[in-house]
């Protein structure tokens, strides 16, 4: 429970007791004061989210990115490469005893699958036919 979470409960202990010593014939402008306070709490709160949200879109296009959700950075790839191994393990593990090669043979096929398709979402020309273009200096590629 943070400070804000404590400060509202606080307010709400106070009106509830400012309720019990005045009498019910207040208790509908209590209420209405101790809502007013938690709808500014969460106006607050979406404000801030707004923002924060908005500044990292903000240093996202500034920084040239194509979209936020994109993951085409080097980190990503390797991070998505890294566990896709460390989970290898396991899942190795856990065919083979399974049931023995076959098991394991297929635990592979998922785990290449699984990389080929995050190798060429991020990369879409990857597996295109690339044919060298006979005549050119050498470097020259099409598709």
């Amino acid at each position: 429970m943070d400070a804000r979470d404590t400060e509202l409960k606080k307010e709400l202990n106070a009106t509830l007791q400012a309720r019990r010593e005045l009498g019910d014939e207040y208790e509908s402008a209590l209420v209405d004061s101790f809502m007013e306070k938690v709808d500014q709490r969460i106006d607050g709160a979406v404000e801030r989210r707004l923002r924060r949200q908005l500044a990292e879109q903000q240093l996202a296009t500034a920084r040239g990115a194509q979209s936020p959700g994109t993951t085409d950075s080097f980190g990503e790839r390797f991070g998505f490469g890294i566990v896709s191994l460390v989970l290898a393990i396991p899942l190795s593990g856990i065919g083979a005893g399974v049931a023995d090669l076959p098991g394991l043979l297929v635990t592979w096929i998922g785990i290449v699958g699984v990389n080929v398709v995050q190798a060429a979402r991020t990369n879409p020309g990857l597996f295109r036919g690339r044919r060298h273009r006979p005549g050119t200096d050498g470097d020259r590629w099409e598709d």
